[in-house]
């Protein structure tokens, strides 16, 4: 394709096309910010004023510290993404790392990857990315995703490769999300039937998920250190699954949970059993062991154990399908279904009393007209 240099302006051409189409292109030199010769190069533009337009507009950014975003003129979201993950990924927990990189396979790449990253924009973004997710995932998870990228896309912003966030303000729609638990006389017979049917760990464990609502991780992470005899106390200093040990989820979530005498109690039994056991294995015990271990090799248990007992339990209670979280759903709506304060339940679950108010609402709103009755029974009319 022979290019002839237009007699106005320097740095444009025009060409003709196989289809006899006048059309107008700009190669301009330049020096990015770290001193290196750069081309930029552009074809398809139909008139020259308008090449001339584009060139105005490359050179102003150069000279205003734009270079970088010239640089990465090319790039793609898939190779942006590759660049911003192994940059960061140091930074992040195991779970963190998986998570993102799951995402970026299995989300991003598939659906905007080869777009270039400099030309996506809004509208594209959401009806291939968003619109695409929303019919395989719901719309929370959705919404994670799009925080994740937006994370990635700001910090491209921050290093000068983009001029601005263009995927803000997108609204995605929100479900309405009601969280499983089950009725005190259920969770009942489903205690009943761990303490009588399963192994002394999985009862146990179970029991304090129960009288507690802690989350699965914090109580496999838990260590005989975390357990005050004395006050009935249990604290929250870590959180543990099969990825490996780490600290817990939010800074909301180091606690001390005050519990009942019988689940202390029951840990206290526990605690002799787990000395024996481990001697039969040959294995001393410390206080700074993993409080639930096998009984059929005397380490910590992990996650499956507590899947195949509760799915066990379920089976043989026919209570549905019930999992660990749940009890940590019960555990909230019992105590709020018995008035006990917002603020008082979301310290007991490490929660802040917002996220308390917006997961129960379903709970709240239900005791409203109880209120009502309660006040009128007062005055009695």
């Amino acid at each position: 394709m022979k290019l002839t240099k237009s007699k106005k302006y320097d740095y444009i051409y025009w060409y003709m096309t196989v289809k006899k189409e006048k059309l107008w292109s700009i190669r301009w030199t330049y020096y990015n910010y770290i001193g290196e010769r750069k081309e930029f190069s552009k074809r398809g533009i139909k008139t020259e004023v308008e090449a001339y337009r584009t060139l105005l507009e490359t050179q102003t950014t150069v000279v205003q510290g734009g270079s970088k975003e010239i640089d990465y003129n090319n790039i793609t979201v898939a190779q942006w993404m590759d660049i911003w993950y192994d940059t960061h990924e140091n930074e992040w927990k195991e779970s963190t790392k998986k998570q993102r990189k799951d995402n970026i396979k299995n989300n991003i790449k598939p659906l905007i990857g080869n777009y270039k990253l400099s030309k996506l924009d809004k509208i594209t973004y959401k009806r291939v990315y968003i619109n695409k997710l929303l019919e395989r995932y719901k719309p929370s998870s959705v919404s994670l995703f799009h925080a994740f990228f937006t994370i990635a896309i700001n910090d491209a912003v921050e290093n000068e490769i983009l001029s601005k966030n263009r995927f803000r303000g997108i609204v995605i729609p929100k479900e309405k999300k009601t969280m499983k638990s089950l009725t005190a006389e259920n969770l009942k017979i489903f205690l009943e039937y761990m303490k009588e049917h399963d192994n002394i760990t999985n009862y146990t464990i179970t029991l304090l998920l129960a009288y507690t609502g802690m989350r699965k991780g914090e109580g496999l992470g838990l260590q005989w250190t975390d357990i005050d005899f004395n006050t009935n106390q249990v604290s929250v200093n870590r959180t543990r699954d099969n990825r490996g040990t780490r600290t817990p989820k939010t800074m909301n979530s180091y606690r001390n949970i005050s519990t009942d005498e019988a689940v202390i109690e029951s840990l206290r039994k526990y605690k002799v059993w787990c000395k024996k056991t481990r001697m039969s294995f040959g294995l001393t015990f410390k206080e700074t062991d993993f409080v639930f271990i096998s009984y059929q090799k005397g380490t910590a248990i992990g996650e499956n154990t507590l899947k195949y007992a509760f799915d066990r339990a379920a089976t043989h209670t026919n209570l549905g399908r019930v999992h660990p979280h749940m009890l940590r759903h019960t555990h909230a709506s019992l105590l709020l279904q018995r008035k006990v304060t917002v603020n008082t339940v979301a310290e007991r679950l490490g929660n802040s009393p917002e996220i308390v108010m917006n997961v129960y609402a379903h709970v709240l709103d239900s005791m409203k007209e109880e209120v009502v009755n309660v006040f009128a029974d007062v005055i009695n009319l």
